[in-house]
């Protein structure tokens, strides 16, 4: 029993929109309503091969894409307090566990924080298992310090 193809494009819009959900960044959104658009023209004839749907495809999500993405991501993301680098994350402050030492002079070494591990730079040498205080993030990877 061969599956229509605009139930094809129907149900890859649906997969694709509910992607988003599990990969951030409010782009794969954009080429599930491509696919939804193109199920809809596939369903009224307007595009009845392949060649045509891909097109109707391609060119819906990237204008859908490039025309709506600033506007759409504020409703998934919101606005973030810390825009302006003011107002110090949730992290900052908070005591961590030394993976791999820091060696200090700002290069990079391990830390872990409620079970995860992340990048961390010390101005001065930190030994493995020692705990550090976070001072700030820039983007994944924590300044930290010794604690005294």
């Amino acid at each position: 029993m061969p599956i229509d193809p605009e139930i094809l494009w129907l149900i890859a819009g649906v997969i694709l929109i509910l992607a988003e959900f599990f990969a951030p960044g409010v782009i794969i959104v954009f080429f599930g309503v491509g696919a939804i658009f193109t199920a809809i023209t596939t369903f009224f004839g307007w595009t009845p091969d392949l060649g045509s749907q891909a097109a109707m495809f391609a060119v819906t999500s990237v204008v859908l894409l490039f025309g709506l993405r600033r506007f759409v991501k504020k409703w998934f993301v919101g606005h973030s307090a810390n825009a302006g680098g003011s107002v110090d994350d949730d992290y900052t402050g908070r005591e961590a566990r030394v993976i791999t030492a820091l060696p200090g002079r700002g290069e990079d070494g391990l830390v872990e924080i409620k079970g995860t591990n992340w990048n961390a730079r010390s101005d001065t040498p930190v030994a493995a298992g020692e705990t550090v205080i976070i001072e700030r993030r820039q983007g994944l990877t924590f300044h930290v310090r010794p604690r005294h």
